[in-house]
This record gives C-alpha cells, sequence and structure tokens, in this order.
C-alpha cells in the first residue's frame, strides 16, 4: 500500500458548488504540493478538478511537477460514456497514471449496470492494451451485489473496484459488509472516516465525517480482508469535512483534520 491524497481531501479548498469558494482555491500543482510536504506517495486528481478541461501543456506541467517531486500520479473522473472513458485514457497516458477511478452514471444521471457493463465492455481492450486499469467507485446509485455483477460481466483483469469505505451507507450498506464483499475486487482505496450519533431529541442519527482514526470506521478490518485477497492497493485520504458557515474557517479545519489523518494513516500502512 502506498499513501496518497487526493482532490476529495481538499474538496472545501477546491471549491464546493453551490457555496462560498476561498479567495485562493486549490489547485492540482498546489495539492502535488501539499502530498510532498506530508511525505506521501500518490496524488489522486478527481472529477472536481476536471482536468479534461486542461490543455495538454498545462497537463504536461502537472505531471513534471509530480514527477520532480516524485508523487506518482492517480486521475478520476465520472461516467460510464465510451467517448469520455477514451479521453481519460488518453489523459492518463500523458499523465503516467495507470488507473482511472470512475463512477457509474450516464448524463451526469442514474445507468442500469447492464447497460454500464454494455458501455464499458466498448473500451476495456484499450485499457488492456495501455495497462491502465478501470477503477469503479461504490456510490449510493448501486448496491454492492451490484457492482459485483458489473465487475463479472466486464470481465476484465484490468476493471475493479474503487472501494470507499463510507459511500455505500446511502444505498443502505454498512462498511463492514461493503469492505467484506468488495475485498477481492478492490485495486483502489478511499479512506473516509465517519462518526454516527444519536440526535439530542433521540429521534434518529446523523452521520458525519471524522479525521481519520478518529470515528467508527475500522480500518484494522479492512487491512485484513483486503490481505485475505491479495490485494495492496493504494490508500487515498478523503474527507466529510462539515462546513462551519464560513469558508475559511471551514477550509481551515479541513486542511487541520487533513494533518491529523496523515499522521495516523502513515502508522496503518506500515
Amino acid at each position: 500500500m502506498l499513501l496518497g491524497i487526493g482532490t476529495y481531501t481538499f474538496t472545501w479548498a477546491i471549491g464546493v458548488p453551490g457555496y462560498p469558494k476561498t479567495d485562493k482555491p486549490m489547485d492540482a500543482f498546489e495539492l502535488i504540493r501539499q502530498a510532498h510536504e506530508y511525505g506521501v506517495s500518490v496524488v489522486q486528481i478527481c472529477d472536481n478538478l476536471p482536468l479534461h478541461t486542461l490543455s495538454n501543456e498545462e497537463l504536461t506541467e502537472i505531471r513534471d511537477l509530480a514527477d520532480s517531486l516524485h508523487i506518482q500520479l492517480e486521475i478520476g473522473t465520472r461516467g460510464v460514456e465510451p467517448d469520455h472513458l477514451m479521453k481519460y485514457l488518453e489523459i492518463c497516458k500523458l499523465m503516467n497514471s495507470d488507473i482511472l477511478r470512475t463512477i457509474v452514471q450516464k448524463d451526469n444521471g442514474y445507468v442500469g449496470i447492464e447497460e454500464a457493463a454494455k458501455l464499458i465492455k466498448e473500451v476495456i481492450h484499450a485499457f488492456e492494451k495501455e495497462e491502465v486499469y478501470l477503477a469503479i467507485e461504490n456510490h449510493e446509485r448501486h448496491k454492492v451485489k451490484e457492482l459485483i455483477s458489473l465487475i463479472k460481466a466486464i470481465d476484465s483483469p484490468f476493471a475493479g473496484i474503487c472501494l470507499d469505505t463510507v459511500n455505500s451507507f446511502g444505498a443502505l450498506e454498512g462498511p463492514d459488509y461493503v469492505i467484506r464483499e468488495l475485498a477481492p475486487y478492490t485495486i483502489n482505496l478511499h479512506v473516509k472516516d465517519f462518526v454516527i450519533s444519536r440526535l439530542d431529541h433521540n429521534m434518529g442519527f446523523e452521520l458525519k465525517g471524522a479525521p481519520a482514526g478518529s470515528g467508527q470506521l475500522d480500518l484494522d478490518y479492512a487491512a485484513k480482508a483486503l490481505k485475505s485477497h491479495g490485494r495492496d492497493p493504494n490508500v487515498i485520504l478523503e474527507l466529510w469535512t462539515p462546513f462551519t458557515g464560513d469558508i475559511e474557517t471551514t477550509v481551515q479545519k479541513e486542511k487541520d483534520w487533513a494533518d491529523q489523518s496523515i499522521k495516523f494513516l502513515k502508522e496503518w500502512v506500515k
């Protein structure tokens, strides 16, 4: 396992649609420099910093900075449309990324598993040829068994799961079950910690993010599950930092959480 950060480590610093933006939003260059400062090995640039909007010259500058600081890049997007995936395969090749993380959606909306499999199978041989892995992230749109059926339908050693430790709560599936079932197919790991607490009036619960190692996520269970299937994915820290009501305060809180999380995860990945 190599440890890294991503654009969803610093979601507020980059910018959240519908919320105020900080005076100096984080870009890919700053994210890479932050990874270097942390002493981690990987940076995952996902859809909240969409790379297809940049020129090849800009992409090359990002790649060259990462290379100079010995940072491995991973690329992420959303969607399973063949043209879109092929566009991002070219970006992966340019950026020296051997992984493309994506989310099963089409035209920014829901797509069924059978259609998703059909669309991905149109391009998976190109991924195999370039030796780039397609990592499909679990999300609230599909249940675990659907995602497993998708991987089996694609039937390629270059298609697997980007396992997010929290996302599947939205599909009414808890972390232990999700980790156990998806571990055999996992090629990338998003670590998000969380806390579930009862509301003060006792009628209901609240699910919130937490710094890695300070919440209820059983990371040791995740490590054992992955190792039992011979899986050794890169670990990308992601955070669900709550909005404080003020963007600059929120960005600072996010940074504090990231600092705390990286300190913990450096010990955990040993």
